[in-house]
């Protein structure tokens, strides 16, 4: 189990790192790499950057700040505890929506 942490520490740091990061961490843990750790935090990670990719196209099309300012403010504080737990060496999901990108990304 720390093995497993250490080995896919980095590429989960990294998929925390834009979606060219989780895109990029996709391809970090491929193969005999393949970290489950790793893995758990690249499908948090997308899930987050596709839902804020997402819900941003739909909330910009109603043009109020207050709207947009609790997307970005949601957004950004699932981003954080993802990344501190990767940081921390932990597999929390994400509140509410990490069970349902562990479902939808179980493939990566």
């Amino acid at each position: 189990m720390i093995n497993d942490i250490e080995k896919g520490k980095n590429a989960a740091i990294v998929s925390y790192l834009t979606i060219i990061g989780s895109i990029i961490a996709i391809f970090m843990n491929q193969d005999e790499n393949k970290s489950e750790f790793a893995s758990f935090h690249n499908r948090q990670a997308l899930g987050i950057f596709l839902t804020w990719a997402i819900l941003g196209y739909f909330i910009g099309n109603f043009d109020s700040w207050i709207i947009s300012t609790a997307l970005y403010v949601m957004i950004f504080m699932l981003w954080i505890f993802g990344f501190l737990g990767a940081l921390n060496g932990e597999k929390k999901l994400i509140p509410i929506v990490g069970d349902f990108f562990q479902k939808i990304f179980k493939s990566l």
